[in-house]
């Protein structure tokens, strides 16, 4: 069906997540099927309970599992075949695959933005409240898109502040 490893979503039973990812795992090793199921996730985020003394992990999406695969039929019929299982996410249960702006809000993958700056370079800040003033690049953060600027805002006096890519123009 598709020749990329995309994201899709599973429907569970909710509270049979971690089951059910232990047993696509088991799949995936018996079938052998490493190369067409890539990645599988449930999303988890460390919560304080009881007035901020126990630590405890929540599911971000509960009754959901993510999978990063190639779909074809045979993975279909394998993942539906899966106890706990009730279908994919997508309209008659047909699996359609994630967006890129689905994916970057839920932060399943870390993106890697490709910059043009280097440290020291000289920027203009072309967005937001700063726009128009020039900036020296401190520190470079690729995986976040993020750019620490040393930026001249009173007379003289350096103030640190982090900005996106997207925010800033090299100047020639």
């Amino acid at each position: 069906m598709t020749e990329t490893a995309k994201w899709y979503v599973i429907h569970t039973y909710s509270g049979y997540e971690k089951k059910v990812e232990t047993n696509i795992a088991k799949m995936i090793e018996n079938r052998g099927m490493h190369d067409r199921i890539v990645d599988i996730r449930v999303p988890e985020e460390e919560d304080l309970e009881s007035g901020g003394k126990k630590v405890v992990k929540r599911k971000v999406f509960p009754g959901y599992v993510f999978l990063k695969m190639i779909m074809s039929d045979e993975c279909w019929h394998a993942i539906r075949s899966i106890r706990g299982v009730t279908g994919f996410v997508g309209p008659e249960s047909k699996p359609v695959p994630l967006t890129d702006e689905e994916l970057e809000n839920m932060k399943l993958e870390k993106r890697v933005v490709e910059s043009d700056f280097a440290v020291d370079d000289v920027v203009r800040i072309t967005d937001g409240p700063l726009s128009g003033y020039i900036g020296k690049v401190l520190e470079i953060s690729p995986e976040k898109g993020k750019l620490k600027l040393s930026v001249d805002l009173f007379m003289g006096r350096e103030t640190v502040i982090d900005l996106d890519m997207n925010q800033v123009e090299a100047l020639d």
